[in-house]
């Protein structure tokens, strides 16, 4: 999976600032990793750890440098430079560039860019961008809401009420974030972000009723964007042969692009008031998360009686007056 300069211009050239000072050359080249740097050593020789496929920035201190060597000089470190596989040269602060460097990335076939903003403020503008362009992502099928500020992920087999459950939450004052098509981002190594299509963001589909507006209906306060999935709620049928948990204590957790979310299994028969437990099931994981853990709690309450209550039978054992 790469990212085309042309991308990059295209989506974050007026926040970057970015001109191209080598015209259409070299704009479907790809970064290759998510990474930033600067050149380093490499202009002075040293080219044992370059970092290839990914964006080299030119700061004040690289500009200088060049700057200081004789035209031959200057013109061999850069030849060494871009030897080397790079998607695009960006020089910051709107600085001059040298010629041999205009020169050499039209040759090689590179985007030589310019930016206004300083070297710390691109890195800062740049990171959210790649860091999302190369994240890892997956679709499910399934419906997200925001429930008191968590984020439910609802899933199971087709038709058992997922988005009558969420549309019930949204009618209680709750947000809609996906229906049907859940798409999944993982940032950095435990957050998983979920959105809607942009093409079907905020509609729902009810079965016998049709495709309706949630915001259109509800107003824009029963929507939002993107929310962060924070537990799974798995609706299932009624097995009368299986074992659920009623006590909390053994949890379960599922896995979604590598990062183990806490599941929720509610199984569905006649009468459940569903909506109350989906809001029953934030509340809790929000007690968890503040460090208030019901289950833990009666358990070691009960613990503590039964060891109570040993010591009592064993001391009245042993009482012979």
């Amino acid at each position: 999976m790469g990212v085309k300069v042309r991308d990059l211009i295209a989506r974050k050239g007026a926040d970057l600032q970015l001109e191209s000072l080598t015209g259409e050359i070299g704009l479907d080249r790809e970064m290759t990793t998510p990474e930033a740097s600067s050149p380093g050593l490499v202009l002075a020789g040293f080219t044992k750890r370059f970092a290839q496929g990914r964006i080299h920035v030119l700061g004040q201190t690289e500009i200088t440098y060049l700057a200081s060597l004789d035209p031959a000089a200057r013109k061999h470190s850069l030849e060494t430079f871009f030897t080397f596989d790079i998607p695009c040269v960006v020089i910051t602060k709107g600085q001059q560039a040298p010629a041999e460097l205009i020169e050499l990335g039209i040759a090689k076939g590179v985007a030589v860019v310019r930016t206004k903003l300083k070297t710390s403020e691109f890195y800062r503008r740049l990171k959210p961008f790649i860091d999302e362009a190369f994240a890892p992502t997956t679709t499910v099928h399934g419906s997200l809401a925001d429930v008191f500020g968590v984020g439910l992920l609802f899933t199971g087999r087709s038709g058992i009420g997922k988005s009558e459950c969420v549309l019930d939450l949204v009618e209680r004052g709750h947000r809609l974030v996906a229906d049907d098509l859940v798409q999944i981002m993982r940032r950095g190594n435990d957050v998983l972000i979920g959105r809607g299509h942009e093409l079907a963001r905020h509609y729902m589909e009810i079965r016998g009723v049709g495709l309706i507006d949630i915001q259109a209906m509800f107003g824009v306060r029963a929507v939002r964007q993107q929310k962060r999935i924070e537990v799974v709620v798995q609706l299932a049928d009624w097995d009368a042969s299986r074992e659920y948990d009623r006590t909390g204590l053994d949890r379960e957790t599922t896995d979604i692009l590598d990062v183990a979310v806490p599941r929720v299994t509610i199984p569905l028969n006649p009468g459940k008031n569903l909506t109350v437990i989906c809001e029953v099931v934030a509340m809790s994981h929000l007690l968890r998360y503040s460090g208030i853990d019901p289950a833990q709690r009666l358990n070691e309450r009960l613990i503590n009686y039964m060891a109570e209550r040993r010591e009592l039978q064993a001391y009245l054992e042993e009482d012979n007056e």
